[in-house]
């Protein structure tokens, strides 16, 4: 038996090992003539990422609808009685909207190059995905630091409002008053709000600075790096896509009157005294102290 191996598998084997070679070509990484790590990334890109993310998307949507349909949206105790209170400046909306409507739009664009070759080809056909996948990369490259400066600027902003304190920790024993009739103490932030916050400046703020890793990649990254920060953003993505869902749900369907006040910038003072009755009367103090006179609590004070 011949134990002598084949010369040209030993090269081929240390070609494929990354082993650098000569290349007249200056610059990092081009003496490496196969990149055997780009196989790998797509191996994991294609098979548990793009395998397994639907099922986290598809199990928080599935959630969400049976909590829905068990709970159905947290109600006023007490009817409106014209008194408002302003809770979000126009800052403050402008800014929410703007990171939620490019957050939306980053969303529909990277599902749709991650899942694509399976979801739109069979639609859209192979020139048809070729050219809108195209165009949705422009879009997504394109949009993501423009994301990034508004989640930095609400980082910045509401920063203040939503360092941990003993009230959420009570709030979080309630569940947040989800469960059960009695609603738990709050400030301007409750407990939930501010994990969501925190969520955003951790997991989100991973998911941005991966993105400008693949965004700006001459910039001394190698393909390794290039490859784990794919890895880190698509994960990250996801997980922050279904969070968000959460978020979505609890601001509009899940809360009655919640969304008024990042529409109008002002909510009921039911609403405001049921979810952040700390909030209220910190609020309602302050008024009261700047016009030196109670402000009655009755149907004729239009705003506090």
């Amino acid at each position: 038996m011949d134990n002598k191996t084949n010369p040209r598998a030993n090269y081929w084997r240390a070609v494929r090992e990354g082993v650098p070679g000569y290349s007249a070509v200056k610059g990092q990484e081009r003496g490496v003539l196969i990149d055997n790590g780009g196989q790998n990334w797509r191996q994991i890109r294609n098979g548990p990422i793009a395998g397994l993310t639907p099922w986290i998307l598809g199990l928080m949507l599935f959630a969400i609808t049976a909590f829905y349909l068990y709970r159905g949206p947290v109600r006023l105790k007490e009817s409106p009685s014209g008194i408002t209170v302003k809770r979000w400046s126009l800052l403050e909306r402008t800014l929410h909207w703007y990171t939620a409507t490019l957050f939306i739009l980053l969303a529909m664009t990277g599902l749709s190059l991650l899942f694509g070759r399976a979801a739109l080809i069979p639609l859209l056909g192979l020139e048809g995905f070729s050219t809108y996948a195209g165009f949705a990369m422009v879009v997504h490259n394109y949009l993501g630091p423009l994301f990034a400066v508004g989640i930095f600027l609400e980082i910045m902003i509401w920063m203040k409002y939503n360092l941990p304190n003993r009230v959420d920790w009570e709030w979080f024993k309630k569940m947040g008053g989800l469960v059960g009739d009695e609603h738990p103490s709050a400030g301007r932030m409750n407990g939930g709000e501010k994990v969501w916050f925190w969520f955003i400046a951790t997991v989100g703020v991973a998911v941005i600075v991966a993105g400008f890793i693949l965004d700006f990649p001459n910039f001394g990254q190698t393909r390794s790096t290039m490859q784990n920060a794919h890895v880190t953003h698509v994960i990250g993505a996801v997980i922050w896509l279904s969070a968000a869902l959460g978020h979505i749900y609890m601001g509009s369907l899940g809360t009655e009157g919640a969304l008024e006040g990042m529409v109008k910038g002002q909510v009921s003072a039911e609403w405001a005294k049921q979810h952040h009755d700390l909030w209220y009367e910190e609020v309602k103090g302050q008024q009261e102290k700047e016009q030196e006179k109670p402000i009655p609590d009755t149907p004729q004070q239009t705003s506090i």
